[in-house]
């Protein structure tokens, strides 16, 4: 992959000395990050550094790492905002490279302050909200998978969501799993009606409704749930095993679930 990657620098650099473009570079870029897909995290902050790296002027340098950290920001795939965070503070907040502009700036601080908490593999952040009774509870709970599900209810995506989840839930799960459903807005009386309306008939899954109007918690930030719907997946143990998931991506991530939580039944 260095071999390729040096290929695609030289005959890059070669060409903005010429035209000063950077169409070509981008069009070779693309062709990076989809050869570098399927690697892992650690391989791809790896190579994303040696692309930086080989531009010798600031200008070049500048357009491979935007263009790198925008692409793994906005990736589809899942895990892959972390390579945009490393990117972020290896090469921007170390500075190393400068930003185009103040505001272009601030949207990047945004985007590493609301996701450097959740990512994959890490220890599930701990919140507190609120019951509908009033009391409170902390989430997640170690010792069963967890699903936290951040939606409001004034969300065009969340009404498509809530009338999807149950279906593919009752469906796919087949272990113990709790599903912590958070409603992210304030609305009380809202939230009491779509409680009545969304309902889950697999008696495998511990369905719990909570809120925080406040945001005592900091939950948008740690769980960076800067727009909703949002969907969490964590093991048993409390580690975040999927995250931005999408309703189509939870048989596949309770099917992962399931095989972690026996691995560690089974070393006890």
């Amino acid at each position: 992959m260095r071999k390729f990657l040096a290929v695609i620098m030289l005959f890059a650099l070669s060409w903005l000395s010429r035209a000063q473009d950077y169409s070509q570079l981008d069009s070779l870029m693309a062709v990076y990050v989809q050869a570098m897909q399927t690697a892992d995290t650690e391989s791809k902050t790896a190579e994303t550094d040696y692309m930086i790296g080989a531009a010798r002027d600031s200008l070049t340098r500048q357009h491979i790492a935007l263009w790198l950290f925008d692409h793994y920001r906005e990736s589809p795939v899942m895990g892959e905002e972390a390579v945009a965070l490393h990117i972020y503070d290896s090469w921007f907040a170390a500075g190393k490279v400068a930003w185009r502009s103040e505001f272009e700036e601030m949207d990047a601080k945004l985007f590493s302050d609301f996701n450097r908490k959740s990512l994959i593999g890490m220890d599930a952040p701990v919140i507190t909200v609120r019951k509908p009774c009033g009391g409170k509870a902390t989430l997640p709970r170690p010792g069963r998978p967890t699903l936290i599900w951040f939606y409001d209810t004034s969300c065009a995506k969340c009404a498509l969501e809530a009338k999807v989840l149950p279906g593919v839930l009752d469906s796919a799960v087949e272990m113990p799993v709790d599903f912590h459903a958070v409603y992210a807005g304030q609305d009380k009386a809202a939230w009491k009606a779509f409680r009545k309306s969304f309902k889950l008939g697999n008696k495998n899954i511990r369905l719990r409704h909570y809120w925080d109007p406040e945001i005592d918690s900091d939950y948008l930030r740690l769980y960076g749930v800067i727009s909703t719907p949002r969907l969490y997946m964590i093991d048993s143990k409390g580690t975040i095993i999927g995250r931005r998931l999408e309703v189509e991506n939870l048989p596949q991530i309770l099917s992962l679930a399931a095989q972690i939580d026996n691995l560690y039944n089974n070393q006890q």
